[in-house]
């Protein structure tokens, strides 16, 4: 079994009852990234989260960026799959982040439901959760997994 197949088949057992294909840790997806030329990241945060906050950093990798809501406000993007479908193809794995794992998991489902198959959610986000002082960045997440990002 290669690198791949294992890091999708334990997707599948932590999602099992998701209406997605599975949800992957953030060093599973990095390395998914490195490895698998169907893989694409696809960061559904806002433009200012991305321009403020920072974004991850994979060398070589196919990182799209589609909102799953509008700044300001937080409204539901109403283009978001005809966004995805203009940059993603439907055979392609598609890895779904957002701040802290609750966006990228609608995500993942409703690109699931129009016709991208293998839809994965990214858990614990880009940020993770808060720790005792309010603080992300050092609870879960892409950052606090030390995988590559760049800053604001």
């Amino acid at each position: 079994m290669s690198t791949s197949d294992a890091i999708f088949a334990a997707a599948r057992e932590r999602a099992s009852g998701q209406p997605y294909a599975g949800a992957v840790t953030p060093q599973e997806a990095f390395t998914l990234l490195q490895h698998d030329p169907r893989a694409r990241l696809v960061d559904v945060r806002t433009n200012a989260e991305r321009d403020w906050v920072g974004r991850a950093a994979v060398p070589d990798s196919r990182h799209v960026a589609v909102q799953w809501a509008t700044y300001p406000g937080g409204v539901p993007n109403p283009d978001f799959v005809a966004q995805l479908e203009a940059v993603a193809r439907k055979d392609e794995v598609l890895l779904f982040l957002c701040r802290s794992g609750v966006r990228s998991r609608h995500a993942a489902r409703v690109a699931t439901e129009h016709g991208f198959e293998q839809s994965y959610d990214i858990l614990e986000g880009f940020e993770g959760e808060r720790d005792a002082e309010g603080h992300r960045k050092s609870v879960g997440g892409w950052c606090q997994a030390g995988l590559p990002w760049i800053g604001a």
